[in-house]
C-alpha cells in the first residue's frame, strides 16, 4: 500500500519562510518540506541549517532546496516572498503595486507546475494578495487561504488575557475584517470561560478600567509595528498562525480560524477577500460562519470591506 507523503513547499527564505519551516519541523507535521527562494544560496543554507536541527526534534522531516517543479505533488504551497516592509509609516497597503508583480510571478510558476492542493498566502497586504492569487491561480476559492487576521486574533487573546491573568487559550475572541488599520473586534461575541467581556469588564474595573476597549484595539492594531520598530521584522507569531491553517488542514480539524476567504454573499458582502471565522478542514475553508454582530459592529466590518474593495479596480486589471 503507498502512503500519501504529505509535503508543503514554502516560497520564500526570509526571516518567515525559515521560521515557517522550523515551526513546521518542530510539529512535525509533514514529511518534506521545500524551501524556494530566487536567492538559492541562501536557501540552500537555510536547508542546511534546518535539516542539521532534525536530530532533537520528533520526527525526521526531509528539507531541501526546492524548485517549482516541486509544487506539483504538493499539498499546500505556502507564499511568504514580498516586497521588504517599508521603513517609515505603519500602512501594509503602501506594499500593494510592488508585491503585485512579485506574487505574478510566483503564481504562474505554481500552477504551470499542474498544483492543484491548497494556496496560503502570508504576503502583504494578505487580504488582497489573497484575492490576486485567487484570480490569477483560477483555483477553488476554499483552497486559497489567506492568513488574515489570525495572528491579530492571537494578540487581542493575549492583551486581554495579560490584564487579566488566564491563560490566552481560555479567551474566546476573533479579530475580524482587514489585516491591517480598519481591521475590527466584535466585542459582542468576546467570551472568557462562557463570560462576556462587558461583564468580566464590569468586575474587574480594578485591572481593566471603565472602558478598555479601544485601547485594546489599538494595542492589537500596533502590535506588529511595535515589534518591527525594535528588531526589523515579525517572525515567530506569523509563523505559528501559518502551522496552525497547515496543521487544521492536514489533520482535518475543522477549526473554526479567521483566515482571508472569498465572501459570496455572506456578511452581505459578494466577492471579497476578508478575514471572517471560517471551519477549516482538509478541503480547506469548508464552510464560512457568519458571527451576529451589532448594527455597529456590522457597519465597521461593512466599511474595512470597502477600504479593501478600493483597490481591486487595480487588481483587475
Amino acid at each position: 500500500m503507498k502512503l500519501e507523503k504529505r509535503k508543503v513547499v514554502i516560497i520564500g527564505s526570509g526571516n518567515v519562510g525559515v521560521s515557517t519551516a522550523f515551526c513546521l519541523i518542530n510539529q512535525g507535521l509533514c514529511d518534506e518540506i521545500a524551501l524556494i527562494d530566487l536567492n538559492e544560496e541562501k536557501a540552500f543554507g537555510e536547508v542546511l541549517d534546518l535539516s542539521q536541527s532534525i536530530e532533537y526534534m520528533n520526527r525526521n522531516t526531509h528539507v531541501k532546496l526546492g524548485h517549482y517543479a516541486d509544487c506539483e505533488d504538493a499539498q499546500i504551497v505556502i507564499v511568504t516572498a514580498s516586497v521588504p516592509t517599508p521603513q517609515s509609516g505603519n500602512d501594509r497597503l503602501k506594499m500593494l503595486e510592488p508585491t503585485l508583480k512579485v506574487m505574478k510571478s510566483i503564481i504562474t510558476e505554481v500552477m504551470a507546475h499542474h498544483f492543484d492542493g491548497h494556496l496560503i498566502i502570508v504576503s502583504n497586504p494578505v487580504d488582497l494578495m489573497s484575492y490576486y492569487a485567487y484570480r490569477l491561480s483560477g483555483l477553488p476559492s476554499n483552497q486559497v487561504i489567506g492568513t488574515g487576521t489570525t495572528l491579530d486574533t492571537a494578540r487581542l487573546k493575549y492583551f486581554i488575557a495579560q490584564k487579566i491573568q488566564v491563560d490566552p487559550r481560555s479567551v474566546h475572541a476573533m479579530v475580524i475584517g482587514e489585516h491591517g488599520d480598519s481591521e475590527m473586534i466584535p466585542w459582542s461575541t468576546v467570551r472568557i470561560g462562557g463570560k462576556d467581556i462587558y461583564s468580566v469588564v464590569k468586575d474587574n474595573q480594578d485591572r481593566l478600567g471603565e472602558n478598555p476597549y479601544e485601547q485594546m484595539k489599538m494595542d492589537t492594531i500596533q502590535a506588529g509595528w511595535e515589534i518591527f520598530n525594535r528588531k526589523g521584522n515579525t517572525c515567530y507569531g506569523i509563523a505559528s498562525s501559518v502551522v496552525g491553517i497547515v496543521k487544521t488542514i492536514l489533520h482535518n480539524e475543522n477549526k473554526i480560524l479567521p483566515v482571508s476567504t472569498l465572501l459570496n454573499g455572506e456578511y452581505g458582502q459578494e466577492n471579497l477577500f476578508i478575514s471572517v471565522p471560517s471551519i477549516i478542514d482538509r478541503s480547506g475553508v469548508r464552510e464560512i460562519v457568519e458571527l451576529h454582530m451589532t448594527e455597529q459592529e456590522q457597519e465597521e466590518f461593512n466599511q474595512s470591506c470597502q477600504r479593501l474593495r478600493s483597490f481591486y479596480n487595480l487588481l483587475d486589471k
